[in-house]
């Protein structure tokens, strides 16, 4: 079960500006993060990464080289890293095959795992809706969420929270999407319900380079310059908000999250948000109501009955 934040007085959020043209200077960035906002690794300690594995579109996903940095800055650390996704369209060896991921992590020792035993778990909110959530999920000793900073046609922004919806499994994923879409506040109710059936999340954004205008999928670049990192994934979501010029009573998956907890104290060990400009970054005002059309998880679903096969 996630912590009682809300029963601590301040956590770090670590905030550093760096160059998307930079690469070579990810190692040196990421190992400041790490220290800066306190995340703890305990040796052996089994660690879920879950980067953001949307589709065959490298923007859409997580850099795969910043997922290779963190792995390898969490395995220095000593502990049992796991590197898993469920992505909406296609299969995650072939959208990791894809971006690069396979031959990023291949130095390390490391694969991309598809997501297979499923616990079915009815969900701490009004109704109870069940999820198919991948076991792994439940019983690592850590999650650290990896996403790309972007925008998102349903709920503004997809951040560290949401990033955690891809611990449900293949296409139910894209069916919870059609079903619950319609209603952005109750979707959002569901992700914030499952994120606090989740075992410790601490995340480490990417935003580089950003996807804004629509998302999450098919969005434009925007060059934010921005790392983040806290053991406080909603807290995190929080402050790239304030970055972003978005209220957080305009992002439902903030409102829902504090429906169900008190947001904490964020102090900033690095830089603060204001050494960072997103005047540019835009997201869609009106959002849209499902982000799965019929056609599309067919299509989707037609491609994992395929790909196992074959």
């Amino acid at each position: 079960m996630s912590e009682n934040y809300a029963a601590q007085k301040a956590i770090p959020v670590a905030l550093i500006k760096i160059d998307a043209n930079s690469p070579h200077l990810l190692e040196s960035a990421v190992e400041d993060l790490i220290s800066a906002a306190s995340l703890k690794v305990k040796l052996g300690e089994k660690i879920l990464v879950k980067p953001n594995l949307l589709k065959a579109n490298p923007l859409a996903c997580t850099d795969p080289h910043f997922v290779a940095v963190v792995c390898q800055k969490l395995l220095d650390l000593g502990a049992d890293v796991i590197v898993a996704d469920s992505p909406g369209f296609g299969t995650c060896s072939s959208v990791a095959a894809s971006i690069g991921l396979v031959d990023a992590l291949a130095p390390l020792g490391l694969k991309v795992s598809s997501f297979e035993k499923v616990v079915w778990q009815k969900l701490p909110m009004e109704g109870h809706p069940r999820l198919p959530i991948a076991r792994l999920a439940l019983e690592v000793d850590q999650i650290f969420s990896l996403p790309r900073v972007k925008a998102h046609s349903q709920m503004r922004l997809t951040l560290a929270v949401k990033n955690c919806f891809g611990v449900v499994v293949g296409f139910h994923k894209a069916v919870a999407h059609t079903i619950y879409g319609s209603n952005p506040d109750f979707f959002a109710d569901v992700l914030a319900a499952l994120f606090s059936i989740l075992p410790q999340v601490a995340s480490i954004i990417d935003g580089r380079i950003a996807m804004h205008i629509t998302g999450p999928a098919n969005g434009q670049p925007y060059a934010l310059n921005l790392l983040g990192a806290s053991s406080n994934a909603l807290l995190l979501d929080y402050v790239l908000c304030q970055i972003l010029h978005v209220e957080f009573k305009d992002f439902p998956l903030g409102q829902a999250q504090l429906r169900r907890e008190a947001l904490c104290e964020p102090i900033y060990p690095l830089e603060s948000p204001n050494a960072f400009d997103a005047s540019g970054f835009s997201v869609p005002q009106v959002l849209l109501t499902t982000s799965f059309a019929p056609h599309r998880l067919i299509y989707s679903c037609l491609k994992r009955i395929w790909a196992a096969l074959f």
